[in-house]
């Protein structure tokens, strides 16, 4: 019971950031701007750290073959690559997404639908595997997606949507999160080791994610006083993923 409350309410604070966009109608261009570079900065080190201080050793634990592991991990690569390839979901921050190819409205909407869903079996899958590692891993999600939903608000309002209706819009999409956790929760009683099988998925997942996406949004900017301080907020995600240790 423990873990359905727990995954329930993280998916729900992870939900509630969809509304997030309509606070940056008040805040200039520029100041968006500085805020999504520390918050992708941040976002990075919290899912490199989740990814190799939480995930990758709980896999090695719970899995004793390091060849399937190492495959799963695999495996979580190039589903988030599939995902980029084929459903054209992309990570996309406000001014940047200038610089991205988009498709129609109605696939990035499916696309961010996927993703939802995903983080919610990931959550359940890390909260079902022990109580701080859903919480490391729900805290990891929820720093990427502050800067993820930003820039899926920044789309919808571009593409000529209302904020009303693009507010909507997020929202729906992220309560597709509560199916991935009851399909992830409920599944573990009938497939044998499934939500260890998520938790390598899940770190593989991040990797890409933090490596492939987030960081090259963060090479746009060369000055030396921005790049230092993307640097101490990569530096101060991984430390938080680390101070999570000491509730284990």
């Amino acid at each position: 019971m423990n873990v359905w409350i727990y995954s329930i309410a993280s998916v729900f604070m992870v939900s509630l950031i969809s509304l997030i966009g309509v606070a940056t109608l008040s805040f200039g261009a520029q100041r968006i701007k500085k805020i999504i570079l520390f918050l992708v900065s941040f976002a990075v080190g919290a899912l490199f750290g989740d990814a190799i201080i939480h995930l990758l050793p709980e896999t090695f634990e719970k899995i004793s073959s390091r060849s399937l592991a190492s495959l799963l991990v695999l495996g979580g690569i190039l589903l988030f690559f599939i995902l980029e390839k084929f459903i054209h979901w992309r990570h996309c921050h406000m001014d940047s997404c200038s610089n991205h190819w988009h498709p129609n409205v109605s696939i990035s909407i499916s696309g961010n639908i996927i993703h939802n869903l995903i983080d919610g079996m990931l959550i359940g899958a890390s909260y079902s595997i022990s109580i701080s590692l859903g919480i490391a891993t729900t805290l990891a999600i929820l720093l990427h997606e502050i800067p993820q939903e930003i820039g899926n608000f920044g789309i919808l309002i571009h593409s000529g949507f209302s904020v009303r209706k693009a507010l909507l819009i997020n929202f729906l999409a992220a309560l597709t999160a509560f199916l991935g956790v009851f399909f992830s929760l409920v599944s573990r009683n009938y497939v044998a080791n499934f939500t260890s099988y998520l938790i390598p998925i899940a770190a593989g997942g991040f990797l890409y994610i933090a490596g492939s996406d987030l960081i090259p949004e963060l090479k746009h900017e060369t000055k030396i006083a921005a790049s230092v301080g993307q640097l101490a907020a990569i530096i101060f995600g991984i430390a938080v993923m680390a101070s999570l240790l000491l509730i284990e």
